[in-house]
């Protein structure tokens, strides 16, 4: 699937399966939402205290398998990871953190604006802005450094992670978590989810479907490949929400959105310029950490943690809008991206020990 034909086909089905996801129970405009998905997961497993957000999404359980699957299919399984730990873990809080400020991620944006949330085009306008910031830096030399090949032990432990998730979701024991109202109480039934999601899993690993990568290739290379894809998720869900009647044009009364558009610009930029940093948006850290890359699974695992925190210090939107602890860990968000960019972007630092030199 190498040629735009392929990725077209692959993100309308993604676009159909999003809708089909929301018939059959998920939240409105939220078929899938990898942010979202994963602070359910972190509330699931007690990490956070919010009742109302507190479910195992199988659909992120068969992102993983999915991919994981096809990538051993294929002969693309690789274990790699060492590249900046530390630093992934925390980009990924960061952009978990600006993602609940928006209240969606990069994916669910495009079906929010598919289902008629004009509050999207904000967050699409900040997105995009972050990406070209996270441009900027990649023309500057900035690089979390190389990763390094490691066991196949060590690629099988993340997807073997989700596989005990599903098994504690379908046990259902004391401990686990599950919403009893809200949107965490609402989902589409366990089979579907998880069919759902390693279809779409799948279909991430063989595209290399990825949200960030569309625009920065585009502004970097002039490349549309990656960019068709959620172009078509965009038509194809915005179809399939005209027939089932979910379409609903305004940004007043939009299902788990807010009308602030400062608040929803600043929180997908905050996505944008860190999932640049990191090499893909949570979608594609997602697809990543199934087929062996373990520094994606650090960053899932800092997506987690962030989500936890988001819910556990009131960081996290709500319809009513962004919370002033929510603005602040924005701000601090973007202080923590510019200085991981300029001190890992090489032609920067050149460029200081220069003008060091010089002065010298």
């Amino acid at each position: 699937m190498s040629d735009k034909k392929g990725i077209i086909i692959a993100g309308g089905i993604i676009g159909i399966i999003s809708v089909l996801l929301v018939y059959f129970g998920n939240p409105a405009n939220m078929g899938f939402c990898i942010a979202c998905f994963l602070r359910d997961i972190a509330g699931g497993i007690g990490l956070h205290r919010a009742d109302v957000v507190q479910y195992i999404r199988p659909e992120i359980i068969g992102l993983v398998l999915g991919a994981f699957f096809i990538s051993l299919k294929n002969k693309e399984f690789q274990t790699r990871g060492g590249s900046s730990p530390a630093t992934r873990f925390m980009l990924g809080m960061a952009v978990v953190i600006g993602a609940l400020m928006f209240l969606g991620c990069p994916l669910r944006m495009m079906l929010r604006l598919a289902g008629g949330d004009l509050n999207a085009l904000f967050g699409i306008a900040g997105f995009v802005a972050g990406i070209y910031v996270g441009v900027i830096f990649l023309n500057k030399g900035f690089s979390l450094k190389r990763s390094y090949n490691l066991s196949k032990a060590e690629g099988y432990i993340f997807p073997a992670v989700n596989v005990g998730l599903l098994i504690l979701l379908v046990a259902a024991p004391a401990f686990i978590f599950f919403s009893e109202k809200g949107p965490g109480s609402m989902a589409a039934p366990i089979a579907i989810s998880l069919i759902a999601g390693l279809i779409v899993g799948a279909l991430g690993q063989k595209t290399r479907l990825c949200m960030v990568g569309g625009t920065r290739d585009m502004i970097l290379f002039k490349d549309s490949y990656l960019l068709l894809g959620f172009i078509s998720i965009i038509v194809f869900s915005f179809i399939g929400n005209l027939i089932f009647g979910f379409f609903n044009l305004g940004f007043e009364g939009q299902p788990v959105a807010h009308t602030d558009a400062l608040w929803n610009f600043l929180g997908m930029a905050v996505v944008g310029w860190g999932s640049v940093l990191l090499g893909g948006c949570p979608f594609r850290q997602l697809i990543l950490s199934g087929e062996g890359n373990t520094d994606s699974v650090i960053t899932v695992m800092g997506m987690i943690v962030g989500a936890a925190i988001a819910h556990n210090f009131g960081l996290a939107s709500s319809a009513a809008g962004a919370t002033s602890n929510g603005k602040i860990a924005v701000i601090i968000c973007f202080i923590f991206l510019g200085a991981v960019s300029y001190l890992n972007s090489e032609g920067l630092s050149k460029a200081k020990n220069n003008l060091s030199k010089a002065s010298n």
